[in-house]
């Protein structure tokens, strides 16, 4: 019998047949070949055990091994593993999701698309919303209005609304009718010379670009409640107050990219219900299933759907796998787990707990700029100046000394450049995430001398 290969061995393998994701050759030298996980852990090939600081990707909120997600693939897999739900078919799995997702969701929206991932429910949105005003008679409302440091995927049209610069070089030029408006960023942001909200004016640039590009065109604004990949950015309290007042002045749907903060992330089951405001259209994946299988989709408010239902032209949008059979059965499970479990009830409290702690631990440090959170999603923002805010030259390579420095200390997590993001599984045990604080000061510590 053949030893196990080494994680340096598999990594020549690797090497020799896949592209990653974000791929890149020098990032990769380092790079785990994962094994196998547990509760809030990751094992390696090598037999190392690390913290999982980001649920792998934001997505595995139950915690790793959950044995009734493998069951639920298995009794579906084994009774009807796919079938199309193209109209004229259906299942017993995607029609009970979507019966369960109403119950849950905002009261407005009570019907779903179902997609593999966020993605491509970013993009099913984009035309929803091309479809719904074509149908009202408005066809020239095609425009698309995101935020800078906002993240919604990376298909061709994902990718011109995500508002992170780095993703766009390579495959230039975007396509058109796509903008962007500053982050509400309240670490960043102008606080107004009038002493006014912060949070409105951040708000205002909203209206602002809809007479620049001119309401007539505008068919939506896209927004995370919380922005995640763009550094874990929490927005003023009335903020998306005054976003929803601004999209019904000018017709613009509103719509929720609920992708990260679905299903219980910020402590509530979703993100904008911190803020009292429904949106027109809402997107969803990661935490639908834990990450166990591919699964996402979009809700519209039943105006939306109507509109589908009683327009003449059939809405001639398809994926194969959307209502998958099996991804559904999974997903139900999840949100069995989700509610029996309290999973929000435990981001909101461990997630606060644990946002004192890095405040504590990091306030102080000369090189933190900023901590901040809400439940159990949290940005660290790495300065080089504390008193102006000013960053690390990007010569300096902040990213990945950080990341290699969490990676020596056996925790697993991204960096945006100048931000740690930690957001491990929602039912992480408090005494790991103690852990997790030491080990983010000591990194730190090592990374800015």
């Amino acid at each position: 019998m053949n030893a196990p290969l080494t994680n340096t061995a598999l990594l020549e393998k690797d090497f020799q047949h896949m592209i990653h994701p974000l791929h890149h050759t020098s990032g990769h030298v380092d790079g785990r070949v994962w094994i196998r996980a547990e509760g809030s852990y990751l094992f390696d090939a090598d037999g190392n055990r690390f913290i999982d600081g980001l649920s792998c990707l934001w997505n595995v909120s139950a915690g790793h091994g959950r044995q009734e997600l493998a069951d639920a693939a298995h009794r579906q897999m084994s009774q009807l593993a796919f079938s199309s739900s193209y109209a004229g078919g259906s299942n017993m799995p995607a029609i009970e999701l979507a019966e369960r997702l109403a119950e849950i969701v905002y009261p407005r929206i009570n019907q779903f698309y179902f997609t593999s991932g966020g993605g491509e429910s970013t993009d099913s949105n984009f035309k929803l919303a091309r479809f719904y005003w074509k149908t009202r008679g408005r066809p020239e409302k095609t425009k698309v209005i995101g935020r800078l440091w906002g993240y919604h995927g990376t298909t061709f049209a994902a990718m011109c609304a995500t508002g992170i610069s780095g993703f766009w070089p390579m495959f230039e030029p975007r396509i058109p009718g796509f903008s962007h408006i500053p982050s509400p960023d309240p670490y960043h942001y102008p606080t107004p010379e009038d002493g006014s909200s912060q949070g409105i004016a951040a708000a205002n640039e909203l209206e602002q670009e809809i007479l620049r590009q001119g309401p007539e065109t505008v068919a939506m604004f896209i927004a995370e409640p919380v922005q995640g990949a763009g550094g874990v950015i929490v927005p003023q309290h009335d903020y998306f107050r005054r976003i929803r007042e601004i999209c019904d002045k000018y017709d613009v749907l509103l719509v929720s990219d609920e992708v990260i903060t679905g299903f219980g992330r910020t402590g509530k089951m979703f993100g904008l219900e911190h803020f009292g405001v429904e949106p027109d259209l809402m997107q969803f994946a990661k935490s639908i299933t834990s990450g166990t299988v591919p699964l996402g989709g979009i809700g519209m408010s039943d105006e939306i759907a109507e509109t589908i239902r009683d327009s003449k032209t059939p809405w001639m949008h398809a994926y194969t796998y959307s209502g998958h059979p099996t991804t559904c059965a999974v997903a139900l499970k999840t949100l069995d787990i989700i509610q029996e479990e309290d999973l929000p009830g435990q981001a909101a409290r461990n997630g606060e707990a644990m946002l004192h702690k890095l405040h504590a631990a990091l306030d102080d440090h000369p090189h933190v700029g900023n901590v901040r959170g809400l439940g159990m999603m949290h940005g660290i923002e790495i300065v080089k100046n504390k008193e102006t805010g000013e960053w690390y030259p990007s010569e300096f390579q902040l990213g990945p000394k950080l990341t290699r420095a969490l990676m020596s200390r056996k925790l697993c997590t991204r960096v945006r450049s100048e931000v740690i993001l930690n957001a491990p599984p929602l039912n992480t045990d408090p005494s790991i995430l103690d852990q997790m604080v030491e080990i983010y000061r000591n990194a730190i510590d090592e990374v800015t001398g």
